[in-house]
């Protein structure tokens, strides 16, 4: 209760005062709020969790209590993955805290490799990306239908290529010390259907979510209308866990209203396997699945990244009008002069499509020739010199 206290006065407690005012303000009764000025602490929802996770897992006698106060603070405070995740459980992170250091070679070229990659997603995929897109919500009436739609496109890049990229980071950090972090991203973007979106998207987020929230209440081994219940709790507590704003309850919810059907038809675990495995390409039917997937997805990400419920409904609305599309191509090349960055979005997606059954987009561990890797790694040292965005601060560091 301590740590949910904590994270509930840093971050929800002026949320809920201005949500109690404004209710009585509809009831013409106004009230003179008392609000905390204070600096939310950078992390905070990710390292509450981690240290919430040992205190369940103790109780419940999965993991022994530790005595080594110094253990347990590295746990806690882990630099790589301290301010946006992966989210550690004690039961995999806290036993490598015991355990002698030795510092293994191809362990730690593996983490540079990991770490290149999601520099290169940061950087120039969502770096560039956010030009655009704040540019696009920072007036979102004053844009053509089309140039909407482009910006949610690729605010769905941005947010990927931006917490993708930090999990990349941090899991390659860690590994150059010889740590192992769990996965946090398995290619979401080629999901065939939400239920497999979440299994991919924030792996750690979700699995806590499952493990302490849904699990407890019951699961899916109760009534439908239970586990309907308990969906739409992990969501809206998934969505109010990212922020103190109703827009990321209506993300939430938006997410259970998709992930409904496939509940009552019992279809939430059809989709297990990597796609088109072992092929090359895709079919007609998996392209369509995934494209109408992303596009649910898209649509979920203007209530995230919108300031407040009326912009996001005004921009799905107008976003929705279907001009023509030749405004957006001027209206983009003027403002970015950057149109290459669809072109680095095509590359990026072109290599996690190959390397789709690898833990992350540089492995290269089929690779034999020294040549090959070296000039894999040059080029995209030099497209991060070259091509780098502005400096953007990481979207999940707010959280």
């Amino acid at each position: 209760m301590l740590n949910l206290g904590i994270l509930g006065i840093f971050k929800y407690y002026n949320f809920f005062v201005e949500s109690f005012v404004l209710a009585f303000a509809t009831l013409g009764v106004h009230l003179q709020p008392h609000t905390l000025h204070i600096i939310l602490p950078v992390g905070i929802s990710f390292y509450t969790f981690q240290a919430l996770s040992y205190s369940v897992d103790v109780y419940r006698r999965k993991i022994e209590p530790t005595h080594d106060i110094v253990a347990f603070f590295s746990f806690v405070a882990f630099f790589p993955q301290l301010v946006a995740g992966p989210i550690e459980r004690a039961t995999n992170l806290l036993p490598q805290f015991y355990k002698r250091r030795t510092f293994d070679y191809e362990q730690a070229v593996d983490g540079m490799r990991q770490i290149l990659w999601g520099l290169f997603k940061k950087i120039v995929i969502a770096d560039n990306c956010a030009t655009f897109v704040n540019w696009v919500f920072e007036d979102p009436s004053a844009q053509p239908s089309s140039t909407l739609l482009l910006g949610a496109v690729f605010f769905a890049f941005q947010i990927y290529g931006d917490f993708s990229g930090y999990s990349d980071i941090a899991i390659g950090t860690a590994r150059l010390f010889g740590f192992n972090l769990m996965r946090n991203f398995a290619y979401p973007y080629f999901s065939r259907d939400i239920a497999e979106f979440w299994r991919r998207w924030h792996i750690s987020l979700t699995t806590w979510f499952r493990d302490y929230v849904y699990i407890p209440l019951g699961g899916s081994r109760v009534p439908k209308a239970k586990v309907v219940r308990n969906t739409f709790v992990i969501f809206l507590v998934s969505g109010f866990w990212h922020g103190a704003n109703w827009t990321f309850i209506a993300w939430g919810a938006f997410h259970a209203l998709l992930f409904l059907p496939l509940i009552l038809l019992n279809k939430n675990r059809k989709y297990t396997n990597t796609v088109a495995y072992n092929r090359l390409l895709p079919n007609i039917k998996e392209i369509v699945q995934m494209g109408l997937t992303f596009l649910l997805v898209v649509i979920g990400w203007v209530f995230f990244r919108a300031e407040n419920i009326s912009q996001a409904f005004d921009y799905l609305g107008r976003m929705t009008e279907f001009e023509t599309l030749r405004a957006t191509y001027s209206i983009f090349t003027i403002k970015t002069a950057s149109s290459w960055v669809i072109w680095a979005i095509i590359l990026m997606i072109i290599v996690e499509w190959i390397q789709r059954n690898k833990q992350h987009g540089l492995d290269l561990s089929a690779i034999q020739s020294h040549i090959v890797k070296y000039a894999i790694y040059l080029l995209l040292l030099t497209i991060l010199f070259v091509l780098g965005g502005t400096a953007e601060t990481f979207i999940y560091f707010q959280f």
